[in-house]
């Protein structure tokens, strides 16, 4: 009898042991692939019985649960207590339209999913005893009230502001605009479709930090003197003589400012003035691939390296069409013109504030980042990122180099507007013509930091459909986003 009863007894517990494993692999393994797609419905439902890890900044709760009972089952739906001013980072989490953002990438912390086998097994013995899984913290770097600020100061414009530190990769802000409240996703989604910004579409739901493609304009001519520098045919007392113009494959190309010709000037007073007939020369004189090769150094033809979705995150580079085009000779490209930032050439916010941190860097790019870390619901650290260098882009001669001639921009050039007291402030500003007259894409790019210390902040700022310059359109809202990151009394 004594036998019988433990045979029973283990084949009872076998039982336990296979439903345990089953319920592990179903609940726990295999769920992040099954969230994986969007159009799993039964799934997305089955994940809100899950509480949610929060979402947080350094200080603030950009995430969290809601209760919801219906009969006998609890829903954790979300709330996003910051609203528009981080939409497009955290994104949303929805039964009805899924997820973006880090809701969507980090869907498998937020939900428990990757945590290690003991974990998985005491989730299972909560599931069968009616208690909810718990996810796990997720800690950003964003800064809230930078991240206000930015997006006050973009107003109605279409655009977006990316600032990072140079020296880690940490990303302080990035907004979009028009912006959008994520708490009406999913009960009132038409009011998201409202929206209204100066530029038609207003896709409010784009995340033009990330996935907004733009010429750059003359913010390109970094990486141009980059390349021109480095190449060791060029140095900042290089002259040049200016009529106004240069001339490609037959045709014109002139200064923006068309009013009067430089004459005779160094590199170092063409990047502070940004005249572009010295660029389209020594674009001429280097060829397409040597900058292209340069910019491929910066990062650009590689998806930016970030924790939101990979469809968030575009490259930089040539395009031909919708298609990133990397010409095989020099004569497929014109180097004139890609050379201050026109022909083909789109890029992103983000890859723009990744170059000007290289610059700040001493020529060392660092990988972004907006996770600080994980914490489990016992309190513990599960992850915490580490800074990590991507590449060397310059060498730290020619980073210093085009960092002073940036400077000579701020102080007394076409960034001057971007001027704060007491702070090192290097900038490029950049207005890029679409053809349309008064339907410039202008930009300003820059890095900041105390006089003699290395700098803290990179940053760029991007605006679209603007009649005037990114001296005087751009460059003042990054002023403002570096006061707010920059001054001792800036609140997170």
């Amino acid at each position: 009898m004594n036998r019988q009863i433990s045979r029973v007894a283990g084949l009872a517990m076998g039982l336990m042991i296979v439903l345990i494993v089953v319920t592990t692999y179903w609940q726990t393994w295999a769920r992040p692939s099954l969230a994986e797609r969007q159009d799993n419905a039964i799934q997305r439902v089955a994940q809100f019985e899950i509480r949610r890890g929060p979402i947080l900044s350094p200080s603030r709760v950009l995430a969290r649960n809601r209760e919801r009972h219906v009969g006998e089952r609890t829903f954790y739906l979300r709330r996003y207590p910051q609203g528009q001013f981080t939409a497009h980072v955290v994104g949303y989490s929805t039964v009805a339209r899924a997820r973006t953002g880090l809701e969507r990438s980090l869907n498998s912390i937020l939900t428990g999913a990757d945590h290690s086998l003991s974990s998985l097994v005491d989730q299972s013995l909560d599931r069968l005893n009616g208690r909810p899984i718990v996810g796990d913290t997720v800690v950003t770097t964003l800064d809230v009230n930078g991240q206000r600020v930015a997006l006050e100061a973009l107003g109605s414009r279409c655009g977006a502001v990316v600032a990072l530190d140079p020296q880690t990769g940490r990303v302080r802000v990035m907004v979009s605009s028009p912006s959008y409240n994520p708490n009406d996703v999913e009960d009132n989604f038409g009011r998201i479709e409202k929206i209204r910004a100066d530029c038609t579409p207003a896709s409010p739901l784009l995340n033009r930090a990330s996935q907004g493609l733009y010429p750059p304009g003359s913010t390109f001519k970094v990486v141009t003197a980059s390349a021109a520098l480095d190449s060791r045919k060029f140095t900042t007392a290089s002259t040049f003589v200016d009529p106004g113009y240069c001339t490609v494959y037959g045709k014109r190309v002139n200064n923006f400012d068309t009013s009067r010709p430089f004459g005779r000037v160094t590199l170092a007073t063409a990047l502070q003035y940004s005249v572009n007939s010295v660029f389209c020369n020594i674009g001429l004189a280097l060829g397409a691939k040597a900058i292209l090769r340069q910019a491929k150094a910066f990062g650009f033809y590689e998806r930016p390296p970030l924790e939101t979705p990979e469809s968030e995150r575009l490259p930089s580079g040539l395009y031909r069409g919708r298609e990133l085009y990397d010409p095989r000779r020099d004569r497929d490209v014109d180097p004139g013109r890609m050379a201050f930032g026109q022909e083909r050439l789109l890029v992103t916010p983000l890859q723009m504030a990744m170059v000007v941190g290289a610059i700040g860097n001493d020529g060392i790019l660092m990988r972004p980042f907006v996770v600080e870390k994980t914490v489990t619901p016992n309190g513990k650290t599960s992850f915490r990122t580490r800074p990590t260098k991507i590449r060397r882009a310059v060498t730290p001669a020619t980073a210093r180099d085009v960092g002073d001639m940036m400077v000579r921009a701020v102080q007394a050039g076409t960034g001057t507007a971007a001027q704060i007291s007491g702070l090192r402030i290097g900038g490029k500003t950049g207005t890029a013509e679409t053809g349309i007259t008064g339907s410039n894409t202008t930009w300003f790019i820059a890095f900041a930091g105390a006089e003699g210390q290395k700098p803290r902040l990179a940053i760029a700022v991007v605006l679209q459909n603007q009649s005037l310059t990114g001296g005087a359109t751009a460059a003042p809202i990054a002023r403002q986003v570096m006061q707010a990151l920059l001054t001792p009394t800036a609140k997170n």
